[in-house]
């Protein structure tokens, strides 16, 4: 794994479950490539995940990423409870299924094919890459609030 990259990533969500988008701002040699979307009905949770899986997704090959995130959900659940969850078939500590755990696999997968170190970074803070990916969570939430709207 020679290639490394850098990605940024977040999710929004108005209303908690509501519209919700995620964002990823992804850094390869100085060049940069923007990643968004949305879902009418989500949780900010899911979009945090969503926005890691959709980063990962889109690298070709696999690569050595700095992944970025003001999620302590996903940093948590990466770094802590996902070996847990994988011996005991998906279900927490009380026996109660996981939570996302569709989308936790899936980040799993992706997190397999790559060298990836993860950092947390506090939100809101004046932080260039996670301001970015603030700023295309919040364009995905806008894009799927504006297509509902053309629905009705």
């Amino acid at each position: 794994m020679s290639d490394s990259i850098e990605i940024y990533t977040d999710g929004a969500c108005k209303g908690n479950p509501g519209p919700g988008g995620w964002g990823a701002l992804l850094v390869y040699k100085g060049v940069e490539k923007e990643l968004w979307g949305g879902e009418t009905a989500t949780t900010n949770n899911r979009m945090e995940l969503t926005a890691a899986i959709r980063a990962l997704e889109a690298l070709k090959r696999p690569c050595e990423v700095t992944l970025v995130t003001d999620s302590e959900y996903v940093m948590k659940g990466i770094r802590e409870w996902l070996p847990n969850w994988k011996k005991r078939n998906w279900q927490t500590a009380a026996k109660q299924p996981v939570k996302n755990a569709d989308l936790w696999k899936q980040l799993d997968e992706q997190v397999n094919r790559h060298e990836v170190a993860w950092q947390w970074v506090r939100g809101h803070n004046g932080h260039h890459g996670n301001e970015r990916a603030d700023a295309l969570a919040n364009r995905g939430v806008d894009e799927v609030r504006q297509l509902k709207a053309a629905s009705r």
